[in-house]
């Protein structure tokens, strides 16, 4: 993966996770806390799964420790304090790929530990694209659950951010 696709995909992950955030800051709170059926239980829990598992990747890649050791932590028990940190998680990995040296993106691989422990090395292409793709899969189930409420779930495909670029 060149750093010029590397920036498309993280910079369509910020904007789908935008579009996401605007449509559930419509419910109210108790709507996002709600318990529902999903893996994570409800919209602001799998919400917070992801900024996790975002900060634990941008920590791999950047040697910073995120401080997080669970998939399931949710540092945010309010939705407007997610949101703010989900923007700012949004411009720091976006800061990063603009930053990051096109060979490190490319060809470099990522030595790090699992969350249980476990020693991997991983190319930094597929951990970027693991991170976007992580991404998707977690604002679908988000987009599922906001199914169930009066505000309707927004287009979320790639697709539709190219046309908006």
């Amino acid at each position: 993966m060149d750093q010029t696709h590397a920036l498309l995909l993280m910079r369509y992950n910020a904007w789908a996770n935008a579009r996401l955030y605007d449509a559930v800051g419509r419910l109210a709170e108790e709507e996002i806390v709600r318990l529902r059926p999903s893996f994570f239980g409800s919209i602001l829990k799998t919400l917070n799964h992801l900024i996790v598992g975002d900060r634990l990747w941008m920590g791999r890649l950047t040697g910073v420790d995120s401080g997080h050791r669970r998939l399931d932590e949710v540092p945010y028990a309010a939705f407007p304090s997610l949101r703010a940190a989900r923007e700012e998680q949004d411009k720091a990995m976006v800061g990063w790929v603009e930053q990051a040296d096109p060979a490190f993106i490319a060809q470099a691989s990522l030595e790090y530990a699992t969350t249980g422990g476990e020693s991997m090395v991983t190319p930094v292409a597929v951990v970027i694209a693991h991170m976007v793709n992580h991404g998707t899969h977690h604002r679908g189930q988000v987009h599922g659950l906001l199914s169930q409420t009066e505000v309707a779930p927004p287009p979320l495909d790639l697709i539709y951010y190219t046309r908006e670029i």
